[in-house]
This record gives C-alpha cells, structure tokens and sequence, in this order.
C-alpha cells in the first residue's frame, strides 16, 4: 500500500469517524433526498448513518405515477427509529388508525383528510377512512372565501390536529396551521430573493375598495388603487378579478409588517413620456371634466394625462367660489396648455376663450390709444377746416 493510498484512507476513516449521528424526535420536519425507489419503498439520504424510508405510496399521484424521482429533495416528517432504520412520512395517510393520529397529535404531524359535508360552524372531514374530525370555518384556509362548499367539498386536504379527546372520537383540525407554517417557510425563502423595483409574478388573491392583494408565493403584496392605472381609478373590479394573474413592480418592503407595496401601472408604458409633444404649451384640446376641487378642475386630455384648471382662470371674468358653479364632472370643454412641467408631471390649463388680466389691460391700452388717435385726428381736421373759410372769407372781402 502506497502512502498516498494511506492517507486516502484515514481521510475517509476521518470522514466517517466525525459524521454525526442525527437525534431526530418525532414529528420533526427534515429535508432529505430521495437515493432510491421501489414500488413499495422510497429510501431517503437524511444525512446522518441510519437510513431513512418512507411508504413509495407517499410520492404518487391519483393515477398511481410516481411525483418524485431519483435526487429529488423533499420534505419528511420523523415517525420513529426501527433496527437501523428511521421511518418517515410526508403526512399521516387514508389507512391511518386512531393510534396513529394521536401520534400525529402529540407530535404536529399533518394528517390527510377529505371533506365530507359542511355542518354547523364547520365541515366534517374524514381521516383515516372512518375517523370523523371537525374543522371550524375559520381554520379551513387563510382566507374567507366566497362560496365555502363549493371551494372545499369533496376536497382532499391536509389538516393539523389541535386537539384529540375521548381516544379519538372529539377531534378538531386546522388546515389553516398548515398552510401559515408552509407560507412562513416561502416568505422567508422570498425574503432572500425580492428586492424593491423588481418586477414579480402573482395572483390576485382579494379585492378591496382601496386597492388588490396579490399572493406572490408566501405572502400578500398590495397594489393601492393609485398604483393601478396612470390615470384615475374608482373602481378596482373593472381592472382585476380574483385568480388573475399579473406583473407588477415591487415599490416598499417592509418585512417587519409583513407589508409588500406593489406598482401596477409601472409595467405600463407612462403616458407621460409623450406629453410634451402631445400637449405643447400654446395648443388647444379637447378635454374632459374628470374632477372638481375647492381650487380648480382636473381636465383629463388623454387616458392618464391630466390638467388643472385653477378655479381664478373659471368664471369668463366673474368671480366663483367653486367650480361647480361653471362646470360639471364627464363635461368636455375647449382648453389651452398654460405650462407644462414633466419632472412634477404638472400641466396648468385655461379654458381656450380665457383671456388673462394683463392681456385684458392691453387690450383696453389699446382700444384707449385708438381713441385718442382718433380724437387727435378729427380735431386737426376741424382746426383746419376753420382756417381755410376764414381766409376764403378774407379772399371775398377783398374782391369787393
């Protein structure tokens, strides 16, 4: 034997020496990975020396397909050591005994029921095959839904147990426990890989008079109503429905709150970068009366461009105390672009006949130095009429 055959071997003598057995307790959560299959066992790399194996009925579909394969990484629940093996499952399944759910009880194992009928303040889920348990309405998901019936029954669901009395005949579940333990493990997940003005993919999970939630896959972003459209919003319902999907940008993160603030209109095209060849100042459009305020009236000229009229350029001269008085919301009206400031994304309009008080000044400056002129004129013209019939009346002395 060589010496580098030597030290070869007291590396993985080392190796093996310093591997440490894991102390696993039942109903802990673990990771492993799937090193073989058959079709009656799955056996799992769990990390430590004993070998893990799981029921290969655990990782097939409804057709009898297995879900998992050879590498896979999954998530196993510890039921208990045996010989030098260590059992796992994903939940307690349909053949579970009485026995076996209050082992999945004492150690927060999850269990796999089907909803029966809904009962007063709850459903009857069946576990086990014949074992009833209740689930309270409010424990049947994380959110209130519409329709509970038609959303959960004759539904296969996984539930905790949160209490199990009078050996197995008074048991309560939650299938809300659940799902908050699997979106506390993908909101940290995503709190490793969001960042603000990312642009993410979610589902419109709720809708609100002030905006829409959007689950992102762990938690709840918030598209505020502002943030839906460039122009103005009054009703959420005519832009998304419950399980849309949509992008939207990510503006605040606040994981202390729990709170994400999404951007809707920011995966759209601003309206704005083409409003200063739209709407150069001088030009008169055709707008429409979106708004009216104590101060002004917001003219909308195309769909998310917006003006104000300043209530003191109202009023044709006259004095109003609100635009109301002149105006009314839906109203087109003629206007001219005042200024326009695109950093403030600022428009000042005046309606097209506004005639402002300097302009109106001159205007009298004017018409005043047109009256004088014309004053001046027809009074050199009477002096001088006067003068010549005076020396024609001279002339005609004379000729006597």
């Amino acid at each position: 034997m060589t010496e580098t055959d030597n030290e070869s071997f007291e590396e993985l003598f080392k190796a093996e020496k310093t591997k440490k057995i894991k102390h696993l307790t039942p109903g802990q959560k673990i990771k492993a990975t799937i090193v073989g299959i058959n079709d009656e066992t799955t056996f799992l790399d769990v990390g430590g020396k004993s070998e893990g194996v799981l029921q290969s009925s655990e990782i097939r579909d409804g057709e009898g397909n297995f879900i998992h394969q050879m590498g896979d990484a999954i998530e196993v629940y510890f039921l208990q050591a045996k010989a030098s093996e260590q059992l796992f499952t994903t939940s307690i399944g349909s053949g579970a005994s009485s026995a076996h759910l209050e082992e999945a009880f004492r150690s927060a194992i999850p269990v796999e029921g089907f909803v029966k009928a809904e009962i007063k303040g709850g459903f009857e889920i069946t576990l086990g095959g014949n074992v009833r348990g209740f689930c309270p309405f409010s424990q049947m998901g994380l959110r209130r839904v519409e329709d509970a019936s038609k959303e959960y029954l004759e539904t296969h669901m996984k539930f905790q147990i949160t209490r199990f009395e009078e050996n197995g005949r008074n048991i309560v579940l939650s299938a809300r426990a659940i799902q908050e333990a699997e979106r506390a493990e993908m909101r940290d997940k995503l709190q490793e890989t969001l960042e603000e003005g990312q642009t993410i993919e979610g589902v419109v999970s709720s809708i609100r008079e002030f905006g829409a939630f959007v689950d992102i896959g762990g938690i709840d972003g918030l598209i505020p109503i502002s943030e839906i459209g460039w122009s103005r919003v009054e009703n959420v319902e005519e832009y998304f429905t419950v399980g849309q999907k949509v992008q939207a940008v990510i503006k605040k993160l606040d994981w202390e709150k729990d709170r994400i603030s999404l951007s809707y209109k920011e995966t759209q095209a601003d309206p704005w970068d083409e409003a200063v060849n739209l709407f150069p100042e001088g030009t008169t459009h055709m707008g429409t009366v979106a708004r009216l305020a104590q101060f002004g009236a917001f003219v909308t000229l195309a769909p998310g461009i917006d003006g104000l009229v300043h209530i003191s350029k109202l009023g044709s001269g006259r004095r109003i105390n609100h635009p109301r008085e002149v105006l009314e919301e839906g109203q087109n009206i003629d206007v001219k672009v005042d200024t326009i400031d695109l950093a403030e994304k600022r428009i000042s309009l005046v309606p097209a006949d506004y005639v402002s008080a300097e302009a109106e000044q001159d205007k009298e400056r004017g018409e005043y130095k047109s009256f004088i002129s014309k004053g001046k004129k027809k009074k050199s013209s009477n002096e001088l009429g006067s003068l010549g019939a005076l020396l024609k009346a001279k002339m005609a002395e004379k000729d006597k």
